[in-house]
């Protein structure tokens, strides 16, 4: 069951998907670009972390955490994301899955 968000809660979210082989190193160049980006353009996207499977180098998942829903919101409307999808989604095996998740624990520090 999901549980109310709370104002001003942060909000933590997964992306998955998989590139076809030959467009791999064009998808990890964007992939640092807009990554670039983030960290130097958006103070409210408080993680942005993207992992590639070792077994098949293809398959990533971007792990977000937001400050909360506003900077979601802006992350998700802004140019440079219309940018990166106009690169990444045309290269994708299927539809990126987005999953939103809720804290349950951490050795983060005090994110609870």
């Amino acid at each position: 069951m999901a549980r109310p968000r709370s104002e001003g809660q942060p909000m933590y979210e997964l992306a998955r998907y998989q590139v076809r082989p030959s467009a791999l190193e064009r998808c990890l160049a964007a992939i640092h670009e807009f990554v670039a980006y983030v960290r130097a353009r958006e103070p409210g996207t408080l993680r942005y972390d993207v992992w590639q499977e070792r077994k098949d180098p293809t398959r990533l998942v971007h792990l977000f955490k937001f400050r909360d829903a506003a900077a979601n919101l802006a992350h998700s409307e802004s140019a440079e994301v219309k940018k990166f999808a106009s690169i990444l989604y045309p290269e994708c095996l299927a539809p990126v899955e987005f999953v939103e998740y809720d804290l349950v624990d951490s050795n983060a520090g005090r994110d609870r």
